[in-house]
C-alpha cells in the first residue's frame, strides 16, 4: 500500500464513510492515476480537465457517474492532500432531473404476484413495503423483525444510520408463511455457497433479478429496478400488498 493511499483510507475512516465508498473512491484515484501513468500527487487542474473530458467523451459516463468521480478526485485532492484551490478546477457536471418512474399499486401488486416462489414474493414484498435499498435488505436479519412492536430495524443504512420502518399486517402474515417454509437462521433471505443455500447474506445481484424476472412474468414494460421501488413505496405506501 502506498503512502498516499494510506493517507486517503485514514482520512475516509476519520470521517465514517462506508466500505463502499471507500472501496469507489481508491478505485477511481486508481484509475486516474494509470490513465495518465502518473501518481495522483503529481497531477494537477490540466490533467484533471482532461480526465474528465475523457470520463464524458470516450468512457461516455452518465453525469451521475462523473459526479461520483468529482467527488474522489475532490476527496484526494481538497480532503487529503489539502490542495483547497484545485476544488474550482474539479466541478460537479451539470445533470437534468428527470421525474422518476413509479409504480402504481395495481402494478406492484401485479408484480409480486408474478414472483417465481414464495422467497422471491417475500423478498419483492419486503422490498416495497419498508422502501428499503437492496443492500439493506440483502443485511436483513431474522432478529430484526420485532412483530410485537410493528417494526423492522434496519442496520448501518446510508450513512452508516440505524432506524426503523413500520411492519405493515400483510407483510408480517407473508413472513410467518416464508418462516415456517425457509425457516432461515440468522439472516432473513440467506443465500448460497456453490449452488447450495447457506446462512450468508444474499447479493444485491439477486434481488435485482427477481424484480426483473418479476416484470417479465407481469408484463410490465416500464424500466424497472430496486430503486425505482423505493420511489414506489414511499409515494404510495399501502398494506394491502
Amino acid at each position: 500500500m502506498t503512502q498516499l493511499r494510506k493517507q486517503m483510507l485514514e482520512e475516509i475512516q476519520r470521517r465514517n464513510y462506508s466500505h463502499r465508498t471507500a472501496r469507489i473512491y481508491v478505485r477511481i484515484v486508481r484509475d486516474f492515476a494509470e490513465y495518465f501513468h502518473q501518481p495522483p500527487d503529481k497531477l494537477g487542474p490540466e490533467q484533471i480537465r482532461q480526465y474528465q473530458a475523457h470520463l464524458f467523451q470516450t468512457k461516455k459516463l452518465a453525469p451521475a457517474t462523473v459526479s461520483q468521480y468529482v467527488s474522489a478526485l475532490r476527496f484526494l485532492f481538497v480532503k487529503t492532500l489539502r490542495r483547497h484551490f484545485l476544488a474550482e478546477y474539479i466541478p460537479f457536471p451539470k445533470s437534468h432531473k428527470r421525474l422518476p418512474t413509479v409504480l402504481s399499486p395495481e402494478e406492484v401488486t401485479r408484480l409480486i404476484d408474478a414472483a417465481c416462489n414464495l422467497y422471491h414474493r417475500t423478498l419483492l414484498m419486503t422490498l416495497y413495503s419498508t422502501a428499503m435499498r437492496r443492500a439493506e435488505l440483502c443485511r436483513l436479519k431474522v432478529q430484526d423483525i420485532d412483530s410485537q412492536r410493528m417494526m423492522i430495524r434496519i442496520h448501518q443504512g446510508k450513512g452508516g444510520r440505524d432506524r426503523e420502518v413500520p411492519l405493515s399486517p400483510k407483510l408480517l402474515e407473508t413472513l410467518r408463511v416464508y418462516f415456517r417454509w425457509m425457516r432461515p437462521t440468522t439472516f432473513l433471505f440467506p443465500g448460497t455457497v456453490k449452488g447450495l443455500r447457506a446462512d450468508v447474506p444474499i447479493s444485491v445481484n439477486t434481488v435485482w433479478l427477481a424484480c426483473r424476472q418479476a416484470a417479465q412474468r407481469a408484463g410490465i414494460t416500464k424500466h424497472l429496478s430496486p430503486h425505482m421501488k423505493r420511489k414506489s413505496a414511499s409515494r404510495s405506501r399501502t398494506t394491502s400488498v
